[in-house]
Formats: structure tokens, C-alpha cells, sequence
């Protein structure tokens, strides 16, 4: 079974191919503004490192959000090609249950942290002692307070924060958690397509394996674009 993952989810972009459960090559890039460029070719790149083609492919997986609109548009529609092209399915994943497992096997509760913009930031709650993620709260869109609030009431334990959203409210988290807060270090707080790996092969085997028509982002909220339109919509009488 060969699979390649991608997350395009942040600013930095991860793409890793697997053969039969082990990662073969795996890549992380800084694609600010530059991820239309500079995703195929790093695939290419890093299929070539294996000596694979895309026809050897037999899964083609995507994190579907949450996370940049642009990100999260462009890399769906990569592996849609890819998928199209090939005659092969897809998978489709949480980009913060992928970043979650940058703890997997933990005991401790962890709390993957986008930054939304907007004061807001993308999180949710994971019990990652087991291989695969299990979400304790739904992937969601809040202020970070909101959500330290949720944390604090319901738990009572120590909780993991990671991501960037967790390193631009570092302060605000230690305030409003105190000990109960952990923090990943610097290499922990990046997500890594090799992850991704594992949740297509478990999609594969839950039976949840998608037509590239079916691979479909998760937003969360509309983009700024969106909200425009509605806005400068003429009003029904």
C-alpha cells in the first residue's frame, strides 16, 4: 500500500509518501504565498527520492481544514487532480487531528491551536494515547479565551497546547491555566504529512476511502471574500 499525504493547512506545507505502513520520504517548507509554485514539484521531488511514480500511488491523502483558505482550497484540489488523473481514491483529514499526533501515545490531553485571525483561533480537544486521535470536542472557531474556558471547566488536568495559535496566545494560555498548561516544544508545534499517512491507512481500513468529488474542506467559517459578497447582496423586499 503506497500513500501520499499532504497538509497545506498553515505556512508551512508537509508532503510524505509511505509503503506499506513505513514513511519513505517526508518534507516540511515554508510556502507563504508561494504554495501554488512550489507544492507539485515538491511532490514530484520526494516521489522521485523513492523511485515511485504517480501511478504507484494507491491512496492520495489531504488534510480539509481547518485552517488558511488558500492553504486548505489548494491542496484539496492538488490531490483531487492527482486522484482524477490516477483512477485512485482519496482521504480526507483533520488538520488538527494531524497535528495532534505530533503527540501520539501521550496520556496527557492535547489541544492542537491555529491562528484563525481575527482574534479567533481553530482548536480542539484530543485524547491521543492511542495511535489515532480521539477527539474529545469538535474541531471549532473561538477566541482563544473561550476555548481555555471550555479547558478549565471540563477538565481539570494538565492539557498539551501546540500550533501557531498556541505560540501567539502563549501568554494568554499560562494566565488562564497556570500549571495545567503544557507547552510543545519549538519542532512539536509544526505538522508532519507522515502523520497523515497513518490516518489515510486507517480510513482505508474503516472503510471511508473518498471519490477525489468527495474530498470537500472544512472552513469552519466563510473567508473574508464570502462575507464580502453577502455583504454587498442587495436586500430582498
Amino acid at each position: 500500500m503506497n500513500i501520499l499525504a499532504i497538509d497545506t493547512s498553515t505556512s508551512f506545507a508537509t508532503v510524505a509518501v509511505a509503503v506499506d505502513e513505513q514513511i519513505v520520504a517526508e518534507s516540511l517548507l515554508n510556502t507563504n504565498r508561494t504554495l501554488s509554485a512550489r507544492l507539485v514539484p515538491e511532490i514530484e521531488r520526494l516521489l522521485s527520492t523513492t523511485a515511485l511514480s504517480f501511478g504507484d500511488i494507491d491512496i492520495f491523502a489531504s488534510s480539509i481544514g481547518p485552517g488558511s483558505f488558500t492553504g486548505v482550497r489548494g491542496g484539496i484540489a492538488t490531490i483531487q487532480g492527482l486522484a482524477l488523473a490516477t483512477g485512485k481514491p482519496c482521504a480526507g483529514f483533520s488538520s488538527l487531528a494531524l497535528l495532534a499526533m505530533n503527540f501520539s501515545l501521550s496520556t496527557t490531553l492535547v489541544c492542537p491551536m491555529l491562528d484563525a485571525r481575527k482574534n479567533e483561533v481553530y482548536a480542539a480537544l484530543y485524547d491521543c494515547s492511542a495511535a489515532i486521535p480521539f477527539p474529545h470536542t469538535v474541531d471549532c472557531v473561538l477566541p482563544p479565551a473561550a476555548i481555555l474556558e471550555q479547558i478549565a471547566v471540563t477538565t481539570g488536568e494538565p492539557v498539551i497546547f501546540l500550533g501557531d495559535g498556541a505560540l501567539r496566545y502563549h501568554d494568554l494560555i499560562a494566565e488562564r491555566l497556570g500549571d495545567q498548561a503544557v507547552f510543545a516544544p519549538s519542532p512539536l508545534n509544526s505538522p508532519h504529512a507522515g502523520n497523515g499517512t497513518l490516518l489515510a491507512l486507517h480510513a482505508f481500513r474503516c472503510g471511508d476511502l473518498l471519490e477525489a468529488s468527495q474530498l470537500l474542506p472544512l472552513y469552519l467559517r466563510a473567508s473574508d471574500a464570502e462575507l464580502n459578497r453577502t455583504k454587498n447582496m442587495p436586500a430582498l423586499l
